[in-house]
């Protein structure tokens, strides 16, 4: 009973008014914004040679209103919103009317975990393994030239390491495709050619968040286990002629990862945001490009499907790294 009151009850509270708050803060934005999805279906129409009488205009304004549930006043979508919410429905699409919200994301979302997944794993363990072995031989040759490259790759911006590896390796050598998840035609299939033609395209994108992230991790571990390397224990340990590679692995490594699993939980959103950022980049069919289109076409519904989804995939990921985290380091007590 102690846990549930005192530590997990907070949690939840904490949880779910994020969630509330970021929901309303998404509806609020798009409609502040000049663009407006009736008038830019409109403008769609008159493009292709579409004509309409002012009569006729009105009312298919209103029709265009009502289906896409902008009718009444801010307050009264708010209010349908959570009933939509609460039945799990985002609405259909305005730039791809009258495609379903969910169907757009379930499209996409795979391409998007698939590539965040791995690349997290990734850039977490071996940045942090590297990373800590530099910062134990820190007078090494090899950790200094680790370290001036970590510092030289860290500040750069997502999209600017994704250009770069974008215009060096596939249009200079030409040893990647330029952009999408497969080429044109391939079908769809649990077999070789069509994982290899995905793992061709996913490549870039996914060194560029290797290479940052594991400078992030690289960096943030080496000034850790510095630290712990001139603890009284470690130093107490080496003077009892305790071998290296245990003091390297048990004494170290084990105490400096602890701050570390907190550190990857504060840091879901921002490798979220630059997943989304290189997806755009390299025209990765994710949620990256989904929520580029629109943001450009005002898709309100669209933009709240997305922008909801990770809202809470990334509470929710923080939230369970919180409750398991006193199972990693005995230090910390649920009471």
């Amino acid at each position: 009973m102690a846990f549930i009151k005192r530590y997990l009850i907070p949690r939840l509270i904490q949880y779910f008014l994020v969630i509330f708050l970021g929901i309303t803060a998404v509806f609020l934005i798009p409609r502040l914004s000049p663009s407006d999805p009736v008038q830019h279906t409109i403008s769609q129409l008159r493009a292709m040679g579409s004509w309409l009488d002012p009569a006729t205009m009105d009312d298919f304004m209103d029709d265009l209103t009502e289906m896409y549930g902008l009718e009444g006043s801010t307050l009264d979508q708010y209010g349908k919103l959570w009933v939509r919410l609460f039945h799990g429905d985002f609405g259909v699409s305005f730039f791809q009317f009258p495609t379903p919200v969910s169907q757009l994301i379930a499209t996409a979302l795979p391409w998007t975990a698939g590539l965040l997944l791995v690349t997290t794993a990734l850039s977490w363990t071996i940045g942090n393994f590297v990373g800590g072995l530099a910062g134990y031989f820190a007078r090494k040759r090899w950790s200094r030239i680790l370290d001036t490259t970590a510092m030289i790759v860290r500040p750069l911006p997502y999209y600017i390491l994704a250009f770069a590896l974008l215009v060096l390796l596939a249009y200079v050598v030409r040893w990647f495709p330029v952009s999408g998840g497969t080429d044109i035609g391939r079908k769809v299939g649990f077999n070789w050619p069509f994982i290899k033609d995905v793992l061709r395209h996913s490549f870039l994108p996914a060194l560029s968040l290797v290479l940052l992230g594991g400078a992030v991790n690289f960096q943030t571990m080496k000034l850790i286990v510095q630290n712990v390397n001139s603890e009284d224990f470690v130093q107490y340990a080496k003077l009892g002629g305790v071998k290296e590679g245990r003091i390297v692995t048990r004494y170290v490594l084990r105490n400096a990862w602890m701050p570390q699993i907190t550190g990857l939980a504060l840091s879901f959103g921002q490798v979220f945001s630059g997943a989304l950022i290189t997806e755009i980049v390299f025209s990765y069919p994710g949620l990256g490009s989904l929520l580029y289109n629109a943001i450009i076409t005002g898709d309100y519904n669209l933009i709240m499907g997305i922008t909801l989804l990770s809202i809470v995939g990334i509470t929710t990921a923080i939230l369970v790294i919180d409750l398991l985290y006193p199972l990693f380091d005995p230090r910390v007590r649920y009471v």
